[in-house]
């Protein structure tokens, strides 16, 4: 194809960088073709539709790097995309050229007995789980979308999912990292040693960080011994209380067994009876709240039903529960899981949705729950108020469906009144307004407004530190463009070059 000389509908994509891009991975590995680029413009809700100068896909962490380079020297911004399912809009690019790293997919070395595996940030997190399973270990990160997310998008978020409760998040499940920094130099801490105390913590300065700081190419993995014994239950309770007395109850008999404690409310489980294939209500009658449970263990001796039998009989006598279903075959148990797999998916069926992802104290998630939901349904009577999640690790996603008689368009113009509703009683509760999903486009301003300002200082400096001149290029495209979230880390436009395409979109679109 023709490249271009000076497109106007990108402005800033030079016939030179074209070539340096060309030049870092190989012309067959970079397009500004807008067919082969639209599927990386939508973020996975549609709430975000970005735009690109170009699509490239490095196989090598020095091609990587080579990109990063070149988009320096043009002065052209990077977004790194790897499996596209975040939900903050994150890797929706603007003007910029998008990092792909899908190509980036080796299981560099795999240890079994130092119990870590190496891998580069374009493996799909399913297949890491796989290899790990390969060699009688287990990579416990387990979220929805694990068959297409990439374990770089993970890191970038601090990703926690539904084992976080044993296992922990992201950066509880990484010993080193190898990352392509702003300059184009490569960090290269990719060591698997669980003591190294020989300066700062440079590795969490990048996950969670939403590829603010470099790009991660790849990652030295903790394993954990492979489950071989699993105890899974439907419970039924009255609500957000009962559920918090039955997690505590679990958690003070089976501690080292209780992996996952996670929360759904009638009206999300209802939508995954009526819209995922396959699923099935295992009890005989409807309940207001449930808990899927789960305890694992690799002692092949452990009686996990018996102990999961036990505290749930001692739970019901105490009126904590009203019903329970314990799966008694593999069959089963992945029945039960299905019901919490299906339920981001099933959502979409029931029309637009605006999503919360927040955590508090896991002491006050009734307390959020039973307050959030009464000052939602104050604000908007008839919205359909849609809770569940990681219960145990104080983690909710606390999600709104709309009114059954409004339009998708009308219920997403209530996104900033809901948020401030669903926000300011998280802060109440000394929560935070993003648990695992990240800022991304969608809580730029909400970081502004919630974030202590000494932390938020402390971020513009880090960024200041490691991309110097991305510094001056956001003063000059973000205080002349009026951009009321001033200059700092809660504006997805730091690093983007005075244009007026930039200050346009950053008037129009984010700072109204």
């Amino acid at each position: 194809m023709s490249r271009p000389q000076s497109d106007p509908v990108r402005p800033g994509m030079s016939d030179q960088l074209y070539r340096a891009l060309e030049a870092a991975v190989g012309a067959a590995h970079v397009t500004a073709d807008p067919k082969a680029m639209e599927p990386r413009l939508i973020e996975d809700r549609g709430l975000y539709r970005g735009t690109a100068l170009a699509l490239v896909r490095p196989g090598t962490t020095e091609e990587v790097a080579g990109v990063v380079r070149a988009c320096r020297a043009a002065a052209v911004p990077i977004v790194p995309q790897g499996g596209n399912t975040g939900l903050v809009g994150g890797g929706v690019p603007e003007g910029a050229v998008i990092l792909a790293t899908d190509r980036l997919n080796r299981i560099r070395a795999v240890d079994p007995l130092n119990s870590t595996m190496t891998v580069e940030a374009g493996c799909i997190l399913s297949d890491i789980q796989q290899a790990a399973q390969d060699i009688d270990r287990l990579f416990p990160l387990s979220l929805a979308s694990e068959g297409s997310c990439q374990i770089g998008g993970n890191l970038s978020t601090n990703a926690g999912g539904t084992a976080v409760l044993r296992y922990g998040n992201m950066r509880e499940l990484v010993l080193g990292l190898e990352v392509v920094l702003p300059d184009g130099e490569i960090l290269n801490d990719l060591n698997g040693l669980r003591k190294n105390n020989t300066g700062y913590d440079l590795r969490n300065l990048f996950i969670g960080a939403e590829g603010t700081l470099g790009v991660i190419t790849a990652a030295v993995l903790k394993l954990f011994p492979r489950p071989i014994r699993r105890a899974t239950a439907l419970v039924a309770c009255t609500g957000p209380q009962t559920a918090l007395a039955l997690y505590d109850r679990l958690r003070a008999r089976n501690a080292d067994s209780l992996s996952t404690f996670e929360y759904i409310e009638r009206i999300a489980l209802q939508m995954v009876l009526d819209h995922a294939p396959g699923c099935s209500d295992p009890m005989a009658q409807e309940h207001p709240a449930y808990a899927l449970v789960e305890l694992t263990s690799s002692d092949p001796e452990t009686d996990l039903d018996t102990r999961l039998e036990a505290a749930l009989a001692a739970a019901f006598e105490a009126g904590e529960i009203l019903d329970a279903v314990i799966g008694a075959s593999e069959s089963q148990r992945d029945a039960l899981w299905a019901l919490r797999e299906n339920l981001s998916e099933a959502q979409k069926f029931a029309g637009a949705s605006i999503k919360h992802d927040v955590s508090v104290p896991v002491s006050r998630v009734a307390e959020f729950l039973m307050t959030a939901a009464s000052a939602c349904r104050g604000h908007m009577p008839e919205v359909r108020v849609c809770p569940f999640g990681h219960f145990g690790d104080g983690n909710i996603h606390f999600n709104l469906s709309r009114p059954l008689d409004m339009s998708d368009a009308d219920f997403l113009k209530e996104y900033p009144a809901f948020n401030r509703i669903v926000h300011d009683i998280v802060a109440g509760l000394g929560g935070s307004i993003s648990a695992e999903h990240g800022i991304g486009l969608v809580k730029r301003g909400e970081l502004r407004r919630y974030k202590d300002p000494v932390a938020l200082r402390l971020m513009e400096r880090i960024k200041s530190a490691l991309d110097p001149e991305a510094d001056e290029s956001r003063k000059g495209a973000l205080t002349r463009a009026g951009c009321r979230f001033e200059i700092g880390p809660a504006c997805a436009y730091i690093d983007l070059p005075d244009t007026g395409g930039a200050k346009d979109r950053c008037r129009e679109i984010h700072c109204q």
